[in-house]
């Protein structure tokens, strides 16, 4: 078949551009065509919570390798690049438009798109939702995403969660569930434990947990700060590494750890990290913690996944491996807590029940599962 993705790919970062890049090799891998679009201009530095939107990543992740680079065509803040991207894209005939959604900012570009596609080309449209609704939803973002996914023929989301968040948005006539991928595009060689923590400058016999990605309050870092105060007596040698940047005020975080007198067993990280770097910090780590408040898919907990590191979180915590506790996806947090502390625990009491996965070579079958959602 024909496709047409639209995407961030290098030389932008972060787990989207991933999420592209790998999609596009696993269609190419099956044999289909694919027209991949992708941005001059994505946001204007000024609406960008972080430093950058570009990969500082001496070693990036790039499609180029199957045949076809990236078009670099639509400048967010230029209307007429959208309008000679559809010329394009009409001309190419594809069989299925392929867009993807988190964030309301895009809804101007898309809907001229769709429009366009229903006027001139009535290509079938597959929207993958990496989120319904963007964490700190405003009043308007509830009417932009049913303006934008109203126009597709199928909607993939990423969890049952997302679904019922859909499903309080609007009526769908066809959502298919496909857990976010397993993310083993960076597992090449790993680090033996030791080097990888005399590399980082990390205690070597620390008993680690690893919190890794781009620090915003629904990950619930201060969650898990409060419950590692909490059960830090109980724990033999604990060490907590953050590693990714933060894109809130990161000075009320190293207040909490003065507070709460963790200090000397939490180290910052205050950074992007790069591909090259990004296998020693899980190949340093025992296990990865995530305590996150909202149910969303974590590419974190995916790269996990595909360097065969256990993972902890409370079981209310947003995977497919986690029970679903709420429909609106918002988690008492005194109950959070005491979920987290226990899962914890449990963890540091008996790893041996956390069984490493081995690592999973790219591609994997979830990656196969994503493209035969797209085969609408």
């Amino acid at each position: 078949m024909k496709f047409v993705l639209i995407g961030p790919v290098y030389p932008y970062r972060g787990g989207i551009a991933h999420y592209t890049t790998v999609l596009a090799r696993t269609l190419r891998a099956n044999q289909h065509q694919v027209l991949l679009i992708s941005f001059l201009r994505q946001y204007p530095q000024w609406l960008f919570p972080g430093r950058s939107d570009r990969d500082p990543s001496q070693q990036p992740l790039q499609v180029d390798d199957t045949g076809q680079a990236p078009n670099y065509w639509i400048d967010s803040l230029n209307p007429f690049t959208w309008l000679t991207t559809f010329g394009r894209i009409r001309h190419a005939k594809p069989d299925v438009l392929v867009l993807q959604w988190w964030t309301s900012f895009w809804a101007p570009i898309w809907l001229t798109l769709l429009v366009l596609n229903r006027l001139f080309l009535r290509s079938r449209v597959v929207i993958i939702c990496h989120n319904v609704l963007p964490h700190d939803a405003r009043r308007w973002d509830r009417w932009l995403a049913k303006a934008v996914l109203r126009w597709a023929n199928r909607i993939i989301v990423q969890s049952e969660a997302e679904q019922a968040r859909l499903a309080s948005l609007m009526e769908a006539p066809d959502v298919c569930i496909v857990p976010l991928p397993v993310f083993a595009m960076f597992t090449g060689e790993v680090l033996p434990r030791a080097e990888a923590r005399r590399r980082l400058d990390l205690p070597a016999e620390a008993a680690l947990m690893l919190f890794f990605g781009i620090v915003r309050r629904y990950k619930g870092l201060a969650d898990l700060l409060v419950v590692l105060a909490q059960i830090r007596a109980q724990l033999d040698q604990p060490h907590l590494l953050i590693a990714g940047e933060f894109w809130e005020d990161k000075q009320p975080y190293l207040e909490m750890i003065e507070r709460l007198q963790l200090a000397d067993i939490v180290t910052i990280h205050d950074h992007y990290i790069p591909n090259e770097t990004l296998p020693t910090y899980f190949a340093a780590a025992d296990v990865l913690v995530t305590a996150h408040r909202q149910k969303t898919g974590s590419g974190a907990i995916q790269m996990a996944t595909g360097f065969g590191l256990p993972v902890v979180m409370p079981p209310d915590a947003p995977n497919e491996r986690a029970s679903e506790a709420s429909v609106n996806g918002t988690l008492d947090h005194a109950t959070h807590r005491a979920a987290l502390a226990q899962a914890m625990l449990d963890y540091w009491r008996k790893p041996a029940t956390y069984t490493d996965s081995p690592a999973i070579s790219e591609p994997d079958q979830s990656w196969v599962r994503l493209v035969d959602a797209l085969l609408v």
